[in-house]
């Protein structure tokens, strides 16, 4: 493999793994403010004790998601030295702004979430939860706009030439609100608070499973499920806004999530299937012109397909985006699913009298992680063979010191390094959540699925 594979599968790898905790950050530091807020208002020590045992799941999971993001940063400089000069004023400035407007609203109010229940007056602990749950908010837009210029650049210029040449700002709220920024953060905003939502369904599934913190469980899983329900449902909207401005900016990424090969012609519309690209045809399951229709609102408007652009601008792992677009679609759409179907349990008094059901949201709270990491693959993917959108290719982005063996080596160390610590937060997460919460809630219920239990819990 050459150096630039290399590089890219690195730099993929290691992005992929901190994402994983970053959206769930986000989305407890959402559950947080949710509790603790309904504690101060109601005094009722169930949101108390959810409150204290999430802010734990919370600080776990921060604390691995700083220490894996620090990596990509030096990448940028070791394996992409070229890109990072020519980006250098664009990535500066939304990163400056990361440490300005967002990590340092976060980490300043992380101590007193962490250890001040007891120290400080309710209201200022409370505030501090807002804080940092805001914080982690705003770390995401500034991380989102960076890359969204390399999708859609907008609000600079180009200085110098050649291997000296450099992206620099003219407009930088023209650079932060480019054309495909805000689509991009309410999606990815939306995306953890799902995973959010689907740990807490996870864990107080569990509890239920195994007759423990019946009362936290049965208040935990409503919450959940509302905010699931909802975020779901709003994914719909950000998902059709975003593939609307991928078809006006990104063409040829569109062209490709959809397998859609004709230069100009009306389109269909994949539910699943499998891309041929060298005979440029899809086999699988379509709605006739459904393409076309989302895109234009009728059935006539053609499509660009991928043989309206050149063919070192197309991207090239076709069927590999098309797989990762519409199994990221197919997620949503069962988290949709699950999601309306454990309101309509709960409205009905029925949510918790099925074992089942319980089991179903136990292992749902992978489902929320697959289609984040689906959707940024497809979105990464689509954009080649551009690292910046038709100004900087990938080819011409790398580092030029540095060797595959070099590169070869750090991947393998990288796998072992990340792995030990994947290995290291399933083990601290498994251990906080069978310790369990701070009550003597266990002995409320020994059967919690049966009706003669006077503390059936409905």
């Amino acid at each position: 493999m050459d150096v630039e594979i290399l590089s890219r599968v690195q730099f993929a790898f290691t992005v992929a793994f901190h994402y994983i905790y970053p959206p769930l950050s986000i989305g407890l530091g959402m559950f947080l403010v949710i509790f603790e807020g309904m504690y101060l208002k109601t005094k009722n020590p169930i949101y108390e004790s959810l409150t204290k045992f999430w802010i734990k799941i919370f600080a776990l999971t921060f604390g691995i998601g700083v220490a894996t993001g620090i990596v990509m940063e030096f990448e940028f400089g070791t394996n992409w030295a070229t890109y990072s000069r020519y980006v250098g004023d664009v990535f500066g400035s939304a990163l400056a702004a990361e440490g300005l407007f967002a990590f340092a609203l976060e980490s300043g109010f992380l101590g007193i979430l962490l250890f001040g229940w007891n120290r400080v007056k309710p209201w200022v602990h409370f505030v501090s939860t807002i804080g940092v749950f805001f914080g982690s908010m705003f770390s995401a837009i500034w991380i989102v706009v960076a890359n969204s210029w390399m999708q859609t650049p907008a609000g600079f210029k180009i200085v110098g030439e050649g291997m000296h040449a450099r992206a620099e700002i003219t407009d930088f709220w023209a650079m932060v609100f480019n054309p495909s920024s805000v689509d991009r953060i309410s999606h990815v905003w939306i995306g953890a608070f799902l995973a959010g939502a689907f740990l807490v369904l996870s864990v107080h599934a569990y509890y239920l499973l195994r007759n423990r913190h019946v009362a936290q469980s049965k208040v935990g899983i409503k919450v959940a499920l509302v905010v699931a329900a909802i975020f779901s449902l709003s994914q719909l909207f950000t998902g059709h806004r975003s593939a609307d401005g991928v078809a006006h900016n990104q063409p040829a990424k569109l062209a490709a999530m959809e397998g859609h090969f004709d230069s100009l012609a009306v389109a269909d519309m994949y539910i699943m299937g499998w891309v041929d690209k060298e005979e440029q045809q899809v086999t699988g399951i379509s709605v006739p012109k459904g393409l076309t229709f989302l895109l234009h609102q009728d059935f006539e408007t053609p499509v660009l397909g991928l043989e309206a652009f050149p063919e070192d601008e197309r991207p090239t792992q076709i069927n590999a985006i098309f797989q990762f677009y519409h199994l990221m679609v197919a997620i949503g759409m069962a988290l949709i699913g699950l999601s309306l179907f454990g309101l309509f349990l709960m409205v009905k008094g029925k949510l918790f009298e099925h074992r089942w059901v319980l089991w179903i949201f136990v292992w749902a709270v992978i489902l929320p992680q697959l289609a984040n990491q689906f959707g940024w693959y497809s979105a990464e993917m689509g954009r080649q063979p551009w690292v910046v959108y038709g100004l900087l290719k990938t080819s011409n982005a790398l580092s030029q010191a540095v060797t595959a063996n070099q590169v070869l080596f750090s991947l393998i160390m990288f796998t072992i390094v990340y792995s030990l610590l994947f290995a290291l937060f399933i083990y601290l997460l498994n251990k906080k959540i069978k310790v369990g919460m701070e009550d003597g809630d266990d002995t409320l219920l020994e059967r919690p699925f049966q009706k003669d239990n006077p503390a059936f819990i409905s």
